[in-house]
């Protein structure tokens, strides 16, 4: 079985036991207390002392400012009209720490901001069955935060931040020592970090929107056997930073403006054993860095208009790049050593000048990705004021015909004339 399908092997059964029998069956009989202006109960807390586990709560359009909202049985929590429940800058709003219970159709707004305690506007305690579903967060210290929690779905909220300093603020999504966790159709922004995984195993991330995050748009952490897949990281301080992970599958997703000194679409750093296919990469200063990864497969996917295309440094080893789209980067590859321990394949490269006499779609002559300019760059970044000037053309035309300075062997022995249809 091939690398390929073994890991679309990998990702469906990482679906499918998400997706089946995650959740306990909803009791057949149970109560429904409604709560409004215009009922007998007027506020949720009233409400939450009168059910019995598995009731639900309906809660009608008003502001509810009733302090931390604890939740100790399980319950379904509904909102009709976008009720507010106010934290009002000094509570932690919602804290949930009972098993299946469901949240959603809220507006939840303002949660105290304290370092040491980590307040949210929902946060799960060491449960299991959590539903936040189709809720707006605004301007809470986290959003969602799941500590030790197993089997939650956080699904089409919409979470806004106010971040302005990294040390002040809280992520949009943070889980923590967790597992099996769906995070699916969200749209987060204005946090520290968009997604945030720490100790998090066996869960999937999927059409998220995370952007204009001070810090990464998804963060990972120690967090092995996941799976990112058509999510969008865009605008945000750094991208995506993947660290000290292994075994992770990172499938069609599109990493765009994550500009900056120090910002990348990606950063790869001490993890191996991973598989990225499908995922674009559009003006980014690098697209992918990598430092410390192994045995990572990196194919099938486009790389346009970035600064750099890919940094590997000559810490990593085992990896493989081949059937990617290399268009209009400023540097296609760079390193910072002469160890070549990595394999570049059937790559379109957009500055090959090579032919195909033999019209087998394959250049004739191996490539070069590795200019002699990104070398010295990569050393000296001050002369990138000379980048375009004739001496530097010159130098570099030289070099990839007869390479001197750049390692001989950092090569694609099997570039490709046309670009791939991804």
């Amino acid at each position: 079985m091939g690398t390929n399908s073994r890991f679309k092997k990998i990702t469906s059964v990482l679906l499918l036991s998400l997706f089946i029998g995650q959740f306990s069956p909803p009791k057949i009989y149970s109560a429904v207390f409604s709560v409004g202006e215009k009922f007998q109960l007027k506020n949720i807390r009233q409400a939450l002392l009168l059910a019995n586990p598995h009731d639900t709560i309906t809660v009608y359009g008003g502001k509810y400012q009733e302090g931390n909202l604890v939740i100790q049985k399980p319950i379904t929590l509904i909102g009709i009209n976008n009720p507010i429940i106010d934290g009002e800058k000094k509570h932690e709003v919602i804290s949930i720490k009972a098993d299946s219970v469901t949240i959603t159709g809220f507006i939840i707004q303002q949660s105290s901001h304290a370092i040491l305690e980590d307040p949210a506007g929902i946060k799960v305690y060491n449960r299991r069955n959590i539903a936040i579903i189709g809720n707006r967060i605004e301007d809470t210290y986290f959003g969602v935060y799941i500590q030790n929690g197993s089997h939650c779905i956080i699904k089409n909220n919409t979470l806004i931040g106010k971040a302005a300093e990294e040390y002040q603020s809280g992520n949009g999504i943070h889980c923590w020592k967790s597992d099996s966790l769906q995070i699916i159709g969200n749209s987060i922004q204005g946090h520290r970090d968009g997604i945030y995984f720490e100790f998090v195993t066996a869960s999937i991330i999927w059409r998220n929107i995370s952007k204009h995050n001070l810090r990464y748009g998804l963060h990972f952490m120690f967090s092995d056997n996941d799976a990112y897949i058509s999510n969008v990281f865009k605008h945000n301080g750094a991208g995506v930073a993947v660290m000290f992970t292994k075994k992770v599958v990172m499938l069609n997703n599109h990493y765009q403006d994550n500009w900056g000194d120090s910002a990348y679409g990606i950063l790869l750093k001490e993890i191996s054993d991973a598989y990225m296919m499908g995922n674009n990469f559009y003006a980014n200063t690098s697209a992918i860095f990598m430092e410390g990864t192994n045995r990572i497969i990196i194919e099938r996917n486009n790389f346009k208009d970035n600064g750099w295309g890919i940094k590997i440094q000559a810490s990593c080893m085992d990896n493989v790049v081949r059937y990617n789209n290399f268009i209009n980067n400023t540097f296609d590859v760079s390193t910072n050593g002469n160890l070549v321990l990595n394999t570049f394949e059937k790559n379109y490269w957009d500055k090959y000048e090579g032919y195909d006499l033999d019209k087998d779609s394959i250049g004739d002559v191996p490539y070069h990705p590795l200019s002699l300019f990104s070398v010295i760059a990569e050393k000296n970044p001050t002369v990138m004021l000379l980048y375009r000037s004739f001496m530097v053309m010159l130098l570099d035309k030289s070099e990839k015909i007869i390479p001197s300075l750049t390692p001989e062997n950092f090569v694609d022995n099997s570039p490709v004339i046309k670009k791939w249809k991804l």
